[in-house]
C-alpha cells in the first residue's frame, strides 16, 4: 500500500511536470510569436516572455492530476505557460532589485523574448487598500527606479509603469493635503521613471490610463500629458480589470486622438468622451487628428481576465460592489500578441497574472468572507485556486481545444 501511494504521487508530479514543461510550452510559444511593435514603433517580429509559474499553481496542477481532473490540470498549465507580465513591487530586499531585473531580462534575451515588466512600487499605491505598500517616499522610489534601470541596461523590456498611478492619484482618495503635496510628488516620481527608463535603448514605456469605465477621456488626458506621455510609447488600459476588448479599443482610440490634439496645443475639454455618440466622435477625430497613426500615442491592453467582460452585480446588493475585485464567473481573454490588427494598439498583454487574487474583496461588508463568493479570498497577489479554475473554464476564446 505504501509503495502504491508513492507511485501515484510520483505519477501525479510527473504528469504535472510534463504538462508544464512539455505539453503546453509549444502552444504558449506559438501564441507569443507575434508581429508588431518593438522598442518605440518598430515592426520586427516580437515573441513575448513567459516567466516561471507561481509555485502554488504547480501545486494546484498536481492536486488536479491526483484527482483525475486532467482537463482542468491541462487548463491551468496552459494558463501559466502563456506569456504574462513580471510584477516588481519593491517587496523584500530592495538592494537586490538590480540583480533580479537583470536576471529576468537576461533570461528573456536568451529565449529571444520580450519581457513585460509591471513596476508597482510608487509611494501610496492603491490608495493604501488591498495592494497597499510601495516605497516610503519619493527619494526611495527614485533610487529604486534607478536600480531597475541599471538592471535592464541595454536589453529589451516593455515597461507597464505603475498601475493605478495616474488613474488613482493621492488627491482621488483623500490622502492629500490642500496644497496637493502628495499628488505633486506622484507626478515627480512618474516623471523621473519616464525620464530614466525611456533613456534606455531597448526599453518601451507605457503609462497608466485606467480603463474605459473609469476616467473620461477629458479627465485622463491631462494626467497623461503632465506625466510626460509624449516621451513614452503611449499608455496602457485595463490593468487587472475586466473591460471588454471593443470598449477598450474605442477608448484607446479616443484617448490617443485627444492626446495628439492636446500635445499639439488643443484643449482636452473639447475632445469627445467614451460616452459621446460614436458617429459624432468619429467626425471630431476626422477633423482634429492626423490620419497617420505613427504621429499618435499608441496603447496596449490587459486581456488576462476580460474574456467575459465586466461583472455587473445586482443593484444595491452590496454596499460597495467592488466589481474589479475577484468578480465571480469571469474568464481568460484573448492571448497575448503584438499582432492586434489596429495600428494604434501595440499589443494585447496579460498584465495581471491570472489566478492571483485581487484581495479580500469585502464589498463594503464587515467580512471576513467575500459575500459574492461565500469564501475568504486570499490576500492580493496570492494564488486563488477557485478563481484560477473559473478563468480557465470560462475563457473566451476557449483556452483548450
Amino acid at each position: 500500500m505504501h509503495r502504491r501511494r508513492r507511485g501515484i504521487a510520483a505519477g501525479a508530479g510527473a504528469a504535472a511536470a510534463l504538462l508544464l514543461a512539455a505539453g503546453f510550452t509549444g502552444a504558449a510559444e506559438a501564441a507569443d510569436r507575434a508581429g508588431g511593435a518593438d522598442g518605440k514603433r518598430g515592426a520586427e517580429r516580437v515573441r513575448l516572455y513567459t516567466p516561471p509559474a507561481n509555485p502554488d499553481a504547480r501545486t494546484q496542477i498536481e492536486e488536479l492530476v491526483r484527482s483525475g481532473k486532467y482537463r482542468d490540470a491541462a487548463g491551468i498549465a496552459r494558463m501559466v505557460t502563456t506569456p504574462q507580465a513580471v510584477w516588481l513591487n519593491g517587496s523584500g530586499d530592495d538592494g537586490r532589485i538590480r540583480q533580479e531585473v537583470a536576471g529576468i531580462v537576461r533570461d528573456a534575451a536568451r529565449k529571444r523574448a520580450l519581457p513585460v515588466l509591471s513596476l508597482y512600487n510608487v509611494p501610496g499605491r492603491d490608495c493604501s487598500q488591498y495592494s497597499a505598500g510601495g516605497a516610503a517616499n519619493t527619494a526611495e522610489y527614485t533610487a529604486w527606479i534607478d536600480e531597475v534601470a541599471r538592471g535592464i541596461g541595454t536589453r529589451r523590456a516593455l515597461v507597464v509603469l505603475e498601475p493605478d498611478s495616474l488613474a488613482l492619484l493621492p488627491s482621488d482618495c483623500g490622502q492629500d493635503d490642500d496644497r496637493g503635496t502628495l499628488t505633486d510628488a506622484r507626478y515627480e516620481e512618474i516623471g523621473h521613471a519616464v525620464e530614466t527608463l525611456t533613456a534606455l535603448p531597448g526599453t518601451t514605456v507605457y503609462l497608466d490610463a485606467g480603463h474605459s469605465n473609469w476616467h473620461s477621456v477629458r479627465s485622463i488626458v491631462p494626467r497623461l500629458v503632465r506625466a510626460g506621455v509624449e516621451r513614452t510609447a503611449g499608455f496602457y488600459l485595463n490593468a487587472s480589470n475586466y473591460r471588454s476588448d471593443d470598449e477598450l479599443a474605442w477608448y484607446g482610440k479616443l484617448v490617443s486622438g485627444c492626446l495628439e490634439h492636446t500635445l499639439g496645443g488643443g484643449d482636452p475639454a473639447s475632445c469627445p468622451d467614451q460616452w459621446t455618440d460614436r458617429n459624432d466622435a468619429r467626425a471630431w477625430l476626422d477633423a482634429h487628428v492626423t490620419p497617420d497613426p505613427s504621429d499618435q500615442p499608441h496603447f496596449v491592453t490587459d486581456t488576462s481576465r476580460n474574456g467575459r467582460g465586466p461583472w455587473y452585480p445586482e443593484t444595491d446588493q452590496y454596499p460597495d460592489p467592488q466589481d474589479w475585485c475577484n468578480p465571480p464567473d469571469r474568464g481568460l481573454g484573448r492571448q497575448p500578441t503584438t499582432r492586434t490588427g489596429d495600428p494604434l494598439h501595440d499589443a494585447r498583454l496579460w498584465i495581471k497574472i491570472p489566478g492571483e487574487s485581487d484581495g479580500a474583496c469585502l464589498r463594503g461588508t464587515e467580512g471576513p468572507e467575500d459575500p459574492a463568493r461565500g469564501t475568504v479570498a486570499p490576500p492580493a497577489g496570492q494564488w486563488f485556486p477557485e478563481q484560477a479554475l473559473e478563468l480557465v473554464r470560462n475563457a473566451v476564446p476557449p483556452l483548450l481545444p
